[in-house]
């Protein structure tokens, strides 16, 4: 059955000076109330600053009750691995086993190379740094005891508590790149792409994804293929555009015709805009995750009507 989630606006709440969490919890719990599938924050500290997502998603675990929660996407890169076990662990048991990590390494910008020398991290090596931190994490949410000689040691330890998933939520990898690709097959437990958009190319991509899993010895069908989708419902496909490029430059300080060229984006009337996500789904998407570019109640409300027009 095809799903479709939810981000909360964090990033755009701090843009226009609205920092308050209840708003964002209420938006959450309305997604839930309108049948939406998964709840979704995204993640920064300085570049695109919002809220801490394993935080506001403690929020939302003790406020929901069916949907799944998720982090779209989180930056293991610039973490403690074992501190951010444990706060998984926790999240995961408020939660009662409805989580899912989504993960990546973020993009090559020089506000984001900022962010991670705040932090002390080396940006060329977050991408082993996020591999290496989510093993470590992987096996501290198992039932032995961690001996562990890398860029962390652990002499013997037993993390507490263990998550209510056993072994710890699924890790979905993000990205299209080669690499991204690569990982989201071997080691990953779904797929979270913001790009292509276009159905054709992005299941082009799901197969190599599935080649690596194959040639690793996975079970290439087990793995979750979803899209990061970004939404304006106008019934003048031009307007919806230009809202959509306007949000984009606003996000990210770059024109929005530009991101457009490397983020799945649709504006348009409602017949529009669900058939181009229902045209992932039938390429083989288990589910989409929509951000909408403004007006989120009355996009809520829309995207209910959707689900029932379309099937989802």
């Amino acid at each position: 059955m095809p799903r479709l989630g939810y981000l909360v606006p964090t990033r755009e709440a701090v843009m226009e000076g609205r920092p308050e969490a209840a708003p964002l919890l209420d938006l959450g719990v309305r997604a839930e109330t309108l049948g939406f599938d998964s709840i979704w924050i995204g993640d920064s500290l300085l570049a695109r600053p919002r809220h801490e997502p394993l935080t506001l998603l403690a929020g939302l675990a003790t406020l929901t009750t069916k949907v799944t929660l998720g982090t779209a996407v989180l930056l293991p890169a610039y973490r403690n691995p074992v501190i951010m076990a444990q706060q998984v662990a926790t999240l995961d048991q408020l939660a009662q086993g409805r989580l899912i990590l989504g993960v990546g390494v973020a993009a090559d910008q020089p506000n984001i190379r900022a962010e991670f020398a705040a932090t002390g991290t080396p940006f060329e090596a977050r991408g082993a740094r996020m591999q290496e931190g989510l093993a470590l994490a992987r096996a501290l949410w198992g039932a032995a005891a961690v001996e562990w000689d890398g860029r962390w040691q652990v002499d013997g330890a037993t993390l507490g508590p263990a998550c209510h998933t056993p072994g710890g939520p699924p890790i979905w990898g993000a990205g299209s790149h080669p690499n991204a690709i690569r990982r989201a097959g071997t080691q990953f437990d779904g797929w979270l792409p913001i790009w292509p958009d276009e159905a054709a190319a992005w299941a082009a991509q799901l197969g190599q994804v599935r080649e690596h899993a194959e040639a690793s010895g996975r079970n290439a069908d087990e793995i979750k293929a979803s899209l990061y989708a970004t939404v304006f419902l106008d019934d003048d496909s031009a307007r919806a555009t230009s809202r959509i490029d306007a949000f984009l430059e606003s996000y990210y300080g770059i024109p929005g015709h530009l991101m457009r060229r490397v983020q799945a984006c649709r504006g348009g009337n409602a017949d529009t805009v669900g058939t181009w996500l229902n045209s992932f789904f039938e390429a083989g998407a288990d589910e989409i995750v929509v951000r909408f570019a403004g007006d989120h109640e009355r996009h809520l409300e829309a995207f209910a009507g959707l689900r029932e027009q379309f099937g989802w």
